[in-house]
């Protein structure tokens, strides 16, 4: 199938990113090499701040204990909490990826982070991390007074598989009585695995950060396969017939990206459920643009806009 027309890039990311080895699609030998490449140390990201860590084990529901850090600016008495899950497609990453972003919330409001390590697929599959994530949600609930966490708001957030994942935990949370959640935040978020938007036919042939190829293997490999009317709207929230009941939601993509429709499309069904939802659709961004890139101009702006929201909707400490 021919690719169909593209939006054009903003002239300078599309400086940027001829930099960056980009390849059509992962497999699992390309998998393999990415899982080695070492996160920036979590060091340089506290570098300068004054912070208190915790590194803590949550037992799961399955047995399994869930990999957590705490991260606390010294000043906080009662806080808002940024329950953070990080992207990487459910496939690679781990709880430090992209974490400059919620720690730019602990700086603006003085956020308490939770950054959470949930199992990744081909070797857990299904609902497993999604539930992983739920689990250590409902433990950062139960610690409230210990964490020193305002327990009325928690933000669930996420960028791509960790935004999908935040939409899940949060439906999850709605559907099974808490905790409450005051916010959440799905950057470019990972919300469809039918995989069958145009943005998604856009971005496939061609390198680029995540395309649709990529997308179909990373889907595969969580859900091995799995029958369509098998699949947990828990883990493809694009799928959940309903929306009501949701917090104030912030939705943002790039314009020229993989998953720029359905999230456009997640963003309409809250409001046709008489939710709220904020949409930003950021021309010429790339998936993953202002992660990649913070400083390019439309990432600074993409950044911002999304601080400021969470400012105005979840008040600080």
């Amino acid at each position: 199938m021919k690719s169909p027309a593209r939006p054009a890039l903003d002239p300078e990311l599309g400086t940027l990113i001829t930099d960056m080895p980009l390849i059509p699609e992962i497999t699992s030998e390309i998998l393999t090499q990415l899982r080695q490449i070492p996160a920036t140390p979590l060091e340089t990201l506290l570098a300068d701040r004054q912070i208190h860590r915790r590194e803590v084990h949550v037992p799961g529901t399955d047995g399994y204990d869930i990999p957590m850090t705490v991260l606390t600016p010294h000043t906080t008495t009662t806080a808002p909490c940024v329950y953070w899950m990080h992207g990487g497609g459910m496939i690679m990453g781990d709880r430090f990826s992209q974490l400059d972003i919620p720690l730019e919330w602990l700086d603006a409001i003085g956020a308490v982070v939770v950054t959470v390590d949930y199992r990744l697929a081909p070797e857990y599959g299904g609902i497993i991390p999604v539930r992983d994530c739920y689990d250590g949600l409902r433990w950062v609930a139960d610690h409230a007074d210990e964490l020193g966490i305002d327990p009325h708001r928690i933000v669930t957030a996420g960028t791509s598989a960790g935004g999908g994942l935040a939409a899940g935990t949060t439906l999850m949370a709605r559907d099974l009585g808490g905790p409450p959640i005051a916010a959440q935040i799905l950057s470019c978020p990972m919300l469809d695995h039918r995989n069958t938007s145009t943005s998604s036919w856009q971005y496939s042939g061609e390198p680029t950060v995540w395309t649709h190829e990529t997308n179909t293997f990373a889907w595969n490999a969580l859900l091995a396969a799995l029958p369509d009317a098998q699949v947990p709207a828990y883990i493809s929230p694009a799928l959940a017939d309903d929306l009501s009941g949701l917090p104030p939601t912030y939705i943002d993509a790039g314009s020229a990206e993989v998953f720029r429709d359905e999230d456009v499309e997640f963003a309409s069904r809250i409001w046709a459920s008489g939710g709220q939802a904020e949409l930003h659709i950021w021309a010429g961004g790339f998936h993953g643009f202002d992660a990649l890139f913070p400083e390019a101009g439309l990432s600074a702006a993409a950044r911002r806009t999304r601080t400021e929201w969470l400012r105005r909707t979840v008040p600080g400490a």
